[in-house]
C-alpha cells in the first residue's frame, strides 16, 4: 500500500497502480470537506489528485477544464473566428469522446482514495441540444448523479427536461452579479430555477453569497434541504474582492458549525480563488482552516 506522498509520486510520474489507495477520510465533526478541482487549475488531473491525496482531501467536484481537451490560447478578439473555432472543436469532441475517457478518470479517483461527488459542467446558452444531453451521459460514465453548474436562467429552462430525462440533479452555483437578471445571484434566482424541474438543486458559494450582501447562514437554514453542497471562500461585502481565509467578511467557521450542529447533510467544497504564491500550500491551508473551524 503506498502512502500519500509516494502515492502523489507514482501518480505524477504516470505510472499505473497495481492496488487501490485506501479511502481518505475528510469528514470532521461529520461535515465532509472536500475540494472543487478547479481550486488546482494551475495543473494538470494528475497533478491535482495528487495534490489532494497529499493534502489529506477525501472529496472532490470535478472540474471539466480538467477533462476537456485545451483547445488552445484565447488569442483573436471576443467572438471572432479564432474563438468560434475552439468552441466548435470543444463541441465536437465533447459529442464524440468515447465514454471509456470518462471511467478512466473516475477510475484515478477510486485508486487515489478520494470520492468524486459531482462533475461540474457550466451548461452556457450557446449550449446545443446534442451537447446538454451528452453532458448527462458524461455524468454517468464517472459514476455521479450531480453536476454543478455556472450557468444562466435561460440555459436551465433548456437543461430542465434532460435533467428529468437522466434523472440526474443539477446544482446551479451562483454568482454576485446583481446586475444581469440571467445570472444565479439573488435568492430568486435559485427559486425561478427550481421551479423549473424537480432535479434542479443549490451549490451555494458562500463567498460570493456574502459578496452580494447576502447572509449565507440565514440561507442555509432555510434552503439545506435543496443545497447538497457549498463552495467555501471568503470574499470582501459590497462585490469585494477574494481574500485570504478569515480576512474577508465570509462566515466560513459559522456555516461549517452551523452544517455541523444541524447534521445537514452538505459537503463542504473548497474552491481557492484568492492569489497565492503556491497553489498546494494554499489549499492546504484553507483545508486546515475548516478542520480548526469544525474541530
Amino acid at each position: 500500500m503506498y502512502s500519500r506522498r509516494e502515492f502523489g509520486k507514482v501518480a505524477l510520474a504516470g505510472v499505473p497502480l497495481s492496488v487501490a489507495f485506501a479511502k481518505i477520510n475528510s469528514e470532521f465533526g461529520g461535515v465532509r470537506v472536500g475540494a472543487q478541482s478547479y481550486s488546482f487549475r494551475d495543473r494538470s488531473l494528475d497533478e491535482a489528485i495528487a495534490a489532494m491525496v497529499e493534502i489529506g482531501i477525501g472529496h472532490c467536484e470535478l472540474y471539466s477544464g480538467h477533462v476537456e481537451p485545451n483547445m488552445g490560447p484565447a488569442g483573436g478578439r471576443r467572438g471572432g473566428p479564432e474563438a468560434e473555432a475552439r468552441r466548435a472543436k470543444l463541441r465536437e469532441w465533447r459529442l464524440s469522446a468515447p465514454f471509456g475517457e470518462f471511467k478512466a478518470v473516475r477510475k484515478k479517483f477510486d485508486d487515489a482514495g478520494i470520492a468524486l461527488a459531482a462533475y461540474n459542467l457550466s451548461f452556457r446558452d450557446d449550449f446545443t441540444d446534442a451537447e446538454i444531453d451528452r453532458g448527462f451521459e458524461m455524468a454517468k460514465a464517472l459514476g455521479v448523479n450531480l453536476i454543478t453548474a455556472s450557468s444562466t436562467l435561460t440555459a436551465a429552462k433548456r437543461v430542465a427536461p434532460f435533467a428529468g430525462k437522466h434523472k440526474i440533479a443539477v446544482a446551479m452555483h451562483g454568482h454576485s452579479d446583481l446586475k444581469d437578471a440571467n445570472q444565479f445571484a439573488k435568492p430568486e434566482s435559485f427559486e425561478q430555477a427550481m421551479a423549473m424541474s424537480e432535479y434542479f438543486k443549490i451549490n451555494l458559494d458562500i463567498g460570493h453569497f456574502a459578496a452580494a450582501n447576502y447572509d449565507p447562514l440565514d440561507y442555509i437554514e432555510k434552503k439545506h434541504a435543496h443545497i447538497p453542497l457549498i463552495h467555501v471562500k471568503d470574499r470582501k461585502k459590497n462585490q469585494g474582492p477574494n481574500t485570504v481565509w478569515g480576512e474577508g467578511d465570509t462566515p466560513i467557521k459559522e456555516a461549517l458549525r452551523l452544517i455541523k450542529a444541524k447534521k445537514y447533510p452538505i459537503l463542504a467544497n473548497i474552491e481557492y480563488e484568492y492569489r497565492g504564491e503556491d497553489t498546494l500550500a494554499e489549499v492546504r491551508k484553507c483545508f486546515e482552516y475548516c478542520k480548526a473551524a469544525l474541530g
